[in-house]
């Protein structure tokens, strides 16, 4: 791996502060009055200054993370929020005006239905033409689309991988796909006619008309998605993350090779699973990077997925987990990017292993961890955020909720560093409940 992976740029510092302006200029945004970019720009400011482990910010800013919950609260069904993209800006808007938390998640997450089903998407079921009712979650499909005999092919060429094998496995209308030529080999003249064959085929001519309806349909979700995103940070409030990414063993272990054929291959083929891993770094890196980039943004959202206590040992987090992480981690860092690292589950087992990161660079965000010991291990050097759970959110009072982000605040928040948000998708929640985790900690979480 090149060494720009494993080391911190001298200038990592200076690009961070570029992009931080970038976020805080929203040079592209139409405010609708002056108070609310003043809103605005106080709002990055304290996302700002504790990721920056800043001590004396205003206040400690308040973020829920979404899920479906929108979704609810509006009162529209799933099949709504996937074909009807007025309903599903509305959800989100609706939302945003009722509960008015420092910063927003746009519905990115929420993908046009329309396209998915033209493809013939089976990687996940979803409703409509997904297979599910009209009121149900979407939910992964999981399997192995990649064979445990094929990761010199993934190692070899990841792209054309992805575009000849994976895809074809993964899109029902897109099995010609498999007839694209290789690449690299079509570098003279007299490759050149042997590499233009498959696009005369009729069935890749076909297969490259979906893709551009599919795309068509993609626009004109994203037209809406953008316009929630606008109008909300028009109001004043600033988008939480920007982009995506994941960590390379996530990528083969969710969607590739399927949980039960990853842990295979960590006894089975444990090398190829590492060097695959590192195969897929770079590309990790710029999937962080050029979201951000082109966003004005700062923080790609990173769920890990497979690296919780109970997934594997601390050994075979070090062996297979971490370190293609951190090489990812450190990739973004070196171009002005703020991680935002969702650990799903619990990391008490790991807290020690992972808080060797440079200061003020990241954000941990914790799901079940225990936040005290976050604090005084990751906490000392990077922000970290959470955790408010969902059994209260869902099944408790206000005051539940009030108690937990007093003592979140009193200990996680102590002199900066902290985000205060919920341990995961709030779906499911009390809308009361919601509504008091977010007033609470903006009244109570202020900095004296």
């Amino acid at each position: 791996m090149k060494e720009r992976w494993t080391k911190i740029s001298e200038t990592a510092a200076e690009k961070q502060e570029r992009q931080f302006e970038a976020w805080l200029s929203a040079e592209n945004v139409s405010f609708v009055n002056s108070e609310a970019e003043i809103r605005y720009k106080e709002r990055v400011t304290l996302f700002k200054d504790a990721i920056q482990m800043k001590k004396t910010p205003r206040r400690i800013p308040v973020v829920p993370s979404l899920g479906s919950f929108p979704i609810e609260y509006a009162g529209i069904s799933w099949y709504d929020a996937l074909y009807d993209y007025e309903k599903l800006a509305h959800a989100w808007e609706k939302y945003q005006e009722d509960f008015d938390p420092d910063g927003s998640h746009t519905p990115r997450t929420m993908p046009p239905g329309k396209a998915l089903e033209m493809l013939g998407f089976h990687l996940y079921r979803w409703a409509g033409g997904g297979g599910l009712r009209n009121d149900q979650e979407y939910q992964f499909a999981e399997a192995e689309y990649m064979k445990g005999d094929e990761y010199l092919d993934l190692i070899d060429d990841p792209t054309g991988f992805f575009l000849k094998t994976y895809f074809p496995r993964i899109f029902g209308e897109l099995g010609a796909l498999q007839k694209m030529p290789s690449m690299p080999p079509i570098h003279e003249i007299p490759m050149v006619p042997a590499g233009l064959l498959p696009f005369g085929m009729d069935d890749v001519k076909s297969t490259f008309a979906k893709l551009s309806l599919a795309g068509d349909e993609a626009h004109k979700w994203l037209a809406a998605v953008n316009g929630v995103g606008a109008t909300i940070m028009g109001k004043g409030c600033p988008s939480f993350s920007a982009g995506f990414s994941k960590a390379p063993f996530d990528v083969i272990g969710d969607s590739l090779r399927g949980t039960k054929g990853v842990l295979m291959d960590m006894f089975h083929h444990p090398e190829e699973l590492c060097e695959a891993c590192e195969r897929l770094t770079p590309f990790m890196i710029k999937c962080g990077v050029a979201a951000c980039r082109a966003s004005g943004h700062i923080m790609p959202f990173i769920p890990l997925h497979k690296g919780a206590d109970t997934f594997m040992s601390n050994d075979q987090f070090n062996t297979f987990y971490w370190p293609t992480l951190k090489k990812v981690i450190i990739g973004l860092i070196n171009e002005g990017i703020v991680p935002q690292l969702f650990a799903e589950g619990s990391y008490n087992n790991r807290l020690e292993l992972i808080e060797d990161l440079p200061k003020g660079k990241v954000v941990w965000w914790f799901d079940t961890t225990d936040m005290t010991r976050a604090k005084k291990t990751v906490g000392r050097n990077n922000c970290i955020a959470g955790n408010v759970p969902l059994d209260i959110l869902c099944a408790g009072t206000p005051d539940d909720v009030e108690n937990y982000c007093r003592t979140l605040i009193d200990t996680a928040g102590k002199d900066g560093g902290f985000i205060l948000s919920s341990g995961a998708g709030v779906q499911g929640s009390k809308p009361e409940n919601v509504k008091a985790m977010i007033d609470f900690s903006k009244a109570y979480g202020v900095y004296k």
